[in-house]
């Protein structure tokens, strides 16, 4: 999970693109995705503010938080 606390602070950094997302990562070398169909006509840089990608962080830990809630069943 990403400890948004700490990272929305500091920089994102772009990774690779893979299965129609761009995977950014954070300065505690935790990776997220950008879904391609979200992007519409926006600029990404290779560096972003963390508070900007801020929304996919959050999507990203939701989804993390379902696989382990199924893994725990």
């Amino acid at each position: 999970m990403i400890k948004l606390v700490e990272v929305v602070k500091s920089d994102v950094e772009f990774r690779y693109f893979r299965d129609g997302a761009m995977w950014y990562e954070t300065c505690n070398g935790d990776l997220f995705p950008v879904p391609e169909s979200d992007l519409g006509s926006a600029t990404f840089k290779r560096t972003e503010n963390g508070m900007y990608l801020m929304r996919w962080m959050r999507k990203w830990n939701e989804k993390l938080g379902e696989k382990e809630q199924v893994s725990n069943e």
